[in-house]
């Protein structure tokens, strides 16, 4: 397979500029086609030349802008039309990069689901300038959580390249706290099922740092309504409803306020098709 330093590297030398195919050689030696504008510094005697050589190195064809400051090196394989793109995690991991991608598309990626949300979401205690995006036909939405709710992220690789992502527990946690971002109550649901390599004790540990009653209440109904195969299923159930705070809470919270009451887990059943109350 031919590289991209191969590519640039066997061009006549007046396509690019020495200092250019430098830049372009160092960036691709690294396997990462993603770089911050700041990595280009060091090959121009100053940032203005800098900007101005990376603007015409765009024009050329050889990289795509995604945002400010953030480039992307387009190999010789994207073809004359330049159609090539980054794997959307690390496209995210650059976009976001104190963030980790979460929600609908962490439930996908641990095959808690089979199916592919329209878009990739993002988790961030940093508020960007648009919440949401497009790159290369790809759309990001970066939801914004406290600073407690920030935590169960796990480094993955793809391409030699790392991204951080929710880990199952913390997933199954925040699909219940918003399933508006998980495809919906049915579909959160249906992932409860398929619980495989699954750590009950992290998942404890992590309830308790998130300290939502109303997580507690709809994963406890949820628990003995699927009738789920749980460790020490009556310890644990007895403990989830210790944790459970005052007033009803809904099963779906974008869901109508309309439906039967679980007393046992206070909290109203606003879906159907998940059996009845007690």
């Amino acid at each position: 397979m031919i590289t991209v330093t191969e590519n640039i590297s066997s061009l006549p030398s007046e396509r690019l500029s020495s200092r250019a195919k430098r830049f372009l050689t160092a960036v691709a030696g690294t396997d990462r086609r993603l770089f911050r504008v700041e990595q280009a510094l060091d090959f121009w005697p100053s940032k203005q030349l800098a900007l101005q050589a990376l603007s015409r190195l765009v024009r050329a064809g050889w990289l795509e802008r995604v945002e400010r400051g953030l480039y992307m090196v387009i190999p010789l394989a994207a073809g004359p039309e330049g159609r090539w793109s980054e794997d959307p995690k690390i496209v995210a991991a650059h976009l976001a990069p104190h963030g980790a991608v979460a929600y609908w598309t962490a439930l996908h990626y641990w095959g808690m689901t089979e199916q592919i949300p329209r878009m990739l979401f993002v988790q961030s205690r940093t508020r960007r300038h648009a919440s949401r995006v497009t790159r290369f036909g790809v759309d990001y939405r970066f939801v914004l959580v406290a600073e407690r709710k920030f935590f169960g992220v796990i480094r993955q690789w793809s391409g030699g390249t790392a991204f951080n992502i929710t880990d199952r527990e913390k997933t199954v946690i925040d699909a219940l706290d918003r399933p508006d971002l998980c495809g919906g109550m049915p579909l959160v649901v249906g992932t409860l099922t398929r619980l495989a390599e699954f750590d009950w004790d992290r998942l404890d540990r992590y309830l308790a740092q998130f300290d939502s009653g109303a997580v507690y209440k709809r994963i406890g109904y949820l628990s003995e309504t699927l009738a789920m195969d749980i460790p020490q299923a009556a310890r644990r159930l007895e403990a989830w409803r210790r944790r459970c705070s005052q007033g009803v809470a809904l099963l779906d919270p974008r869901g109508p306020r309309r439906g039967a009451i679980c007393s046992r887990w206070r909290v109203r059943v606003n879906v159907s098709g998940l059996g009845g109350t007690r």
